[in-house]
C-alpha cells in the first residue's frame, strides 16, 4: 500500500490494515519454518509496512487528543 493511501485511511481502517499485515507476517514466519519461503526480504518489507501504519495511527490519535 502506498504511503498516501495509508495516510488517507481512517483509524478503524488503519487498525484493520495493521491486523492483516501482522497476520501476513505470521503466515510468512510459519512458511519460513517449513522451508517454503524463497524471498526472505518480504520480512523486512512487512515489518516496515506495519511500522508505517502504526506511525500514521499514532499521529491520528495524537490529533484527536
Amino acid at each position: 500500500m502506498e504511503k498516501i493511501e495509508i495516510k488517507n485511511l481512517d483509524m478503524d481502517s488503519l487498525k484493520k490494515e495493521i491486523d492483516s499485515l501482522r497476520k501476513e507476517l505470521f503466515n510468512l514466519k510459519m512458511n519460513a519454518i517449513s522451508g517454503q519461503v524463497k524471498d526472505f526480504s518480504q520480512f523486512k518489507k512487512l515489518r516496515k509496512e506495519v511500522a508505517r501504519c502504526l506511525t500514521f495511527l499514532n499521529q491520528k490519535q495524537a490529533k484527536e487528543v
